[in-house]
This record gives structure tokens, sequence and C-alpha cells, in this order.
């Protein structure tokens, strides 16, 4: 995720602004940082789903548990949402913020409605189009002998991120054969997933 968040913001020429929700005091506090961010900013909220008290607002707190949460002055779901949609409101389309969550089953669904959250992006492992492209990229080649051998065993089942193929690119750019190597020692070093595609 940070590579893409990177490669956006040096497409944009956006400054990013990295906001650390749990470091964060209370609502107040959140509302004078979001405010005081300049024009063409990028603001990432990463592993949301740890950040805030994410709790379903369709099941409404006690009166004792709000007490409880006022005492304890930590930003909650309510407070990210009023101010997020505030900055929409009054900054144009010069701002990005993005959220990031292994978990987004356990997100409230106002966080991540129609109209607030404008892309859901799934950040997949690796397949084998993205690695020919990566290939490209890093080790400027368009076919190899050893493509083959890359695809086999992703297509049967072994699983990599974009960025663990990245890092093993990146370390043998001047040399396409080692590189291609590599990655499949990395990728033969790797459990295969249940349930894996069969292939002929």
């Amino acid at each position: 995720m940070s590579s893409l968040i990177a490669a956006i913001a040096n497409y944009m020429k956006y400054d990013v602004y990295d906001l650390e929700l749990t470091r964060i005091k209370d609502n107040v506090e959140l509302r004078a940082l979001l405010i005081q961010t300049k024009e063409k900013f990028v603001i990432i909220i990463e592993d949301i789903d740890c950040s805030l008290h994410l709790t379903d607002r369709i099941s409404r707190p006690s009166h004792a548990d709000e007490d409880k949460e006022k005492r304890s002055s930590k930003v909650i779901l309510s407070g990210l949402l009023n101010f997020t949609d505030e900055l929409w409101s009054y900054c144009g389309e010069e701002r990005i913020i993005m959220f990031t969550t292994n978990h987004k089953d356990t997100l409230d669904p106002a966080l991540l409605r129609c109209g607030r959250m404008g892309m859901h992006i799934l950040l997949s492992f690796c397949t084998f189009p993205a690695f020919k492209s990566l290939a490209f990229n890093y080790l400027e080649i368009e076919d190899h002998r050893l493509f083959s051998v890359v695809e086999e065993k992703m297509g049967c089942g072994v699983e990599m991120t974009t960025v663990e193929i990245i890092e093993v690119l990146m370390n043998k750019m001047d040399d396409p054969d080692e590189a291609l190597r590599d990655v499949i020692s990395a990728l033969g070093g790797k459990k295969k997933v249940r349930n894996a595609p069969l292939t002929s």
C-alpha cells in the first residue's frame, strides 16, 4: 500500500500527511489538524480498523458508555466522519483521503457508503500479468524463458505480494536472469494457499 500511496502522490505532485489517530487526543484536535492541511495533499489513515472506536452506530451506546467515551477523550467514528465531510464541502477536488484496512468487513457501513469513500481498492496478491508488467518496469524485459516457471508457480496457488516481488527485482535490476531466478526461489519458499486453482 505504501508504494501505491507514494506513486499517487508523486504522479499528482501532492504532499502526503500520515495521520496517526491513536496519537490524537480528541475530536477537537483532529479537526484542528485537518483544517491546517493545505491544498494538494493526500491524507493517509492506515489500519483504520485499529485506530478508532469503529462500532456500528446502529447499536446506540448507553449514557454510561457516552460518558465514559467523553472522559477517555479519544477520537470516535462520528467525529472523523463529520470532519472528513466538512473537508470535502469546502476544499474542492484537491484533497485525497485514503484509509487502509485488512478487515473491511469489520468497518462501520457509514465509513464505506457511496459518496464518502469514492473508491474501494482491493490489493490482492501479485498475478502473472502484473508480474510481467513489473518485469518490464524493473528489468526492461517483455519476455523471458523463465516466465513460464513463474507463471506455473503462481498458477499452483503460490502467492506473493506485489511489494515482495518488487523487492526481489530491485536487488538484481542489472541481471534479469538472476532476478527471475530469485523470484522463482522466493515463490518456492511460499506456502500454497488452500483451494488453489488447478493447472493443466
